[in-house]
């Protein structure tokens, strides 16, 4: 049986223990975002920062849930009053089989190679569709065992447990203060546990995999394509490589409730023999040349789908997911490159994996509010840092509109101008990118810190 590794999906309760380690954790998030890296050498800038950020890696008491817990806080927090999507997906870590991998690591998809998986929950403003932050993650690798029949384990002990548990998290952390939670998943999620066991404070979107038997007869697909069409929508399909800017796709909408059979292969019987659910057929005619197939999502929800603006809803907060996908090319070779990481052991890795998961998803928040954000500063820096920053702003001003703040202190979009300017963003041209944003984070924490020494009581 495969075992499952690393700790359970985070939650905002656990902590480091000790504020020592807690301030270096936070000091080491800064150090990723800042330097672009995951590197311990440039994390630490010189040999005594190396070796402390090896320390909290290696320590007993930091494991991924700790270290994501204050991150998870802040993104409940962020949360507040919003409707939020939940977006959730699993991401493979892999390491060449030329290199020697980690000690520790278990096999991925591919049994040749070693390495490990994440499976995060992203929080996205469900209206200006900004990243709030990183909601809950499970990190973890296989053990070396084979596995064994997967049809005869029980949910509970399944990994793809990990569906419902992300959907868990986002119940009891964002729902008690969100207006609304909306939980995206994407085909691995097409299971049926998930939807009869599904908290009931958060709604589903899944998109199916399953051509599901209907109660009534005949099978999922064909029903949502025998019925009429409620109108049409124009979609932006997400970049599918590098230098890709992605596509609008104009689909036809059709939607409609289902009832389909528990499968003859769940292990438990004792879940729901039938299940109604909302259906929404998005299909594109023709894709345009070179795009590859026509979009063609079937989309599985507890949310209405009673007319055209209800379907239209399911389908904007389905293409929210892309979302995550845009943290984990981030966490990968379009930034951070954790698969290239130096690291020796599972451990470590694990840890670093979830301190890289938050850096990515906090470089993106910046990136997003370059052309203004109505988020706050804080999500962050923190309160008592912002008359830095402003003090910083004031200095970096030209003489020329263009080369002035334009935003409103203490907003995000506000302290990202400010970061941009000092990762060398002149005002023209070109909006300012992640690793523009990366490197004037890294100067723009340096000289808060140097004004609150200089502004500071003196040290005696």
């Amino acid at each position: 049986m495969r075992v499952i590794r690393g700790g359970a999906m985070a939650g905002s309760k656990a902590t480091l223990g000790d504020a020592r380690r807690d301030k270096r954790a936070a000091w080491m998030l800064d150090r990723i975002v800042a330097t672009g890296s995951l590197k311990l050498r440039e994390i630490g800038g010189e040999r005594p920062g190396e070796v402390a950020a090896h320390r909290l890696l290696a320590s007993d008491a930091v494991e991924p849930t700790a270290l994501l817990a204050p991150h998870v806080a802040r993104t409940a927090a962020a949360c507040k009053g919003r409707r939020v999507v939940a977006a959730q997906d699993t991401t493979e870590i892999n390491f060449d089989r030329c290199r020697r991998p980690a000690a520790g690591l278990g096999p991925t998809g591919n049994t040749d190679i070693r390495g490990f998986f994440v499976h995060p929950v992203v929080a996205v403003d469900a209206e200006d569709e900004a990243v709030l932050g990183v909601a809950g993650a499970r990190i973890w690798t296989r053990s070396e065992a084979p596995t064994p029949d997967h049809r005869g384990i029980p949910f509970d002990s399944k990994e793809s447990r990990r569906w419902l548990a992300a959907a868990e998290v986002a119940a009891e952390h964002l729902a008690p203060v969100a207006a609304e939670v909306v939980v995206v998943c994407d085909r691995e999620g097409d299971i049926y546990p998930l939807f009869t066991r599904c908290p009931a404070p958060v709604d589903l979107i899944v998109r199916a995999t399953h051509d599901r038997v209907l109660i009534e007869g005949g099978n999922l697909f064909a029903a949502a394509a025998a019925w009429p069409a409620l109108g049409g929508a124009h979609v932006k399909v997400r970049p599918q490589r590098p230098g890709d800017k992605g596509r609008t796709a104009r689909v036809t909408i059709k939607a409609g409730m289902v009832t389909v059979k528990r499968p003859k292969s769940a292990p438990d019987r004792r879940e729901p023999r039938t299940l109604t659910l909302g259906l929404v057929e998005v299909r594109e005619a023709v894709a345009p040349k070179g795009a590859g197939k026509p979009l063609l999502w079937h989309l599985l929800t507890t949310r209405p789908v009673a007319t055209l603006a209800d379907a239209q809803q399911v389908v904007r907060f389905y293409r929210l997911r892309w979302r995550i996908e845009e943290v984990f090319r981030l966490m990968k070779s379009d930034g951070l490159d954790i698969e290239h990481s130096q690291l020796e052991t599972a451990g470590r890795l694990l840890n670093l994996a979830a301190l890289a998961l938050v850096a990515a998803a906090r470089t993106i928040q910046l990136v997003d509010a370059r052309d203004g954000s109505v988020r706050p500063a804080t999500d962050v820096i923190a309160p008592q840092e912002i008359e830095a920053a402003a003090a910083i702003s004031d200095a970096l001003q030209g003489g020329t509109e263009r080369q002035r703040n334009p935003h409103e202190k203490g907003s995000l979009a506000w302290l990202s101008w400010i970061a941009a300017r000092l990762g060398g963003w002149n005002c023209y041209y070109r909006p300012p990118g992640p690793k523009t944003m990366a490197r004037g984070l890294d100067r723009l924490l340096d000289r808060i810190a140097g004004y609150k020494l200089a502004t500071g009581p003196p040290n005696v």
